[in-house]
């Protein structure tokens, strides 16, 4: 899939995104539906807690949950206006932002340092600069993606140095198992699980600060149209957030038992590679996605005329949440 075919898959198409708009009550008042990952840990402990149920139900208002395989998927949930709520990383969720999908971020569930480049000894790839030539698998739109290209950046490679090979997190996992790819950029939980438990994968190349940090994205339509319902969700994320703070070992179970990993793993993930001190947006996300907002135009992934760093303002609020936090 060449960069055309990724910009009209996961949000470029403008008409499409206004149309996701006006869908924006993702079923109606008597339904809010919200995504869960598995790279969302919080989300996981309100599905199994039943705390968001719990908070709409003296409105009589279902819950629906749809699973988010990562970033992309996420973001395709809100351009099509099938979720009111969906977790992506801060980059992906300024390139949908940017291209048109109507989304804003009031919350944030982690500051995570979820993604790494992955291989095994056998392959002989120590750096980033062996990359050149390389098949490497990457979930395009996700932050492995964009933690892919900041890291060719810094070695002097592009994209266009390597052949990325564009598959779901847990099939790059996969590929990468199978040998039929050279790396992969990694995310977890399914990256710590190769890092426990399969002999010779390393994780060649960390870089925490080119993680983006883990938003909650909302339907501008649902925040307009629905603040009571859009201010439930965040107060039943508060009281999600705040026990998997206090209870770090029983949220790795949750983890665990979610993702179908082993605990060990879960623990890793969520113990030591996710902060969930700081929910509230504000000048540190902006500085970041600023900063960051080059490669979406360098790497064609907005529209010709569009303008990521005029976008970092549009997505972010900081004053909707700060009543509950």
């Amino acid at each position: 899939m060449d960069r055309r075919q990724f910009l009209r898959g996961t949000g470029a198409a403008i008409g499409g995104s206004l149309l996701a708009g006006c869908a924006g009550d993702g079923g109606g008042s008597d339904t809010v539906t919200v995504d869960y990952a598995y790279y969302n840990p919080v989300s996981l402990v309100l599905r199994e807690k039943g705390w968001l149920e719990a908070a709409f139900a003296d409105a009589g208002t279902d819950v629906e949950w749809v699973l988010s395989l990562g970033s992309n998927q996420a973001n395709e949930y809100a351009q099509s206006g099938e979720a009111d709520v969906s977790s992506t990383a801060g980059i992906a969720a300024l390139m949908a932002r940017t291209n048109g999908v109507p989304i804003t971020t009031p919350y944030v569930y982690s500051e995570p340092e979820w993604t790494a480049l992955v291989t095994f000894q056998e392959t002989g790839i120590e750096s980033v600069a062996d990359l050149e030539g390389s098949r490497v698998a990457a979930t395009r739109g996700t932050d492995p993606y964009f933690f892919l290209l900041q890291a060719l950046d810094d070695a002097g490679l592009s994209e266009a140095d390597i052949e990325v090979v564009n598959l779901q997190h847990p099939e790059g996992q996969s590929a990468l198992v199978r040998g039929e790819v050279d790396a992969w950029a990694g995310l977890d939980p399914h990256m710590a699980e190769l890092e426990l438990e399969r002999d010779g994968a390393e994780l060649f190349f960390r870089e925490p600060r080119y993680n983006t940090y883990g938003f909650l994205n909302f339907l501008d339509g649902f925040l307009a149209d629905r603040t009571e319902d859009a201010r439930r969700v965040i107060e039943a994320y508060e009281r999600g957030r705040e026990w998997a703070v206090e209870n770090p070992e029983a949220t790795a179970g949750i983890l665990a038992d979610a993702s179908e990993m082993s605990e060990p793993v879960a623990e890793r993930v969520f113990t030591q590679r996710n902060d969930l001190s700081e929910p509230i947006p504000g000048d540190a996300h902006r500085e970041l996605l600023s900063t960051l907002s080059p490669v979406l135009e360098r790497e064609g992934l907005v529209t010709d005329d569009a303008d990521p760093a005029g976008a970092v303002d549009d997505l972010i609020d900081s004053e909707f949440a700060s009543e509950v936090v």
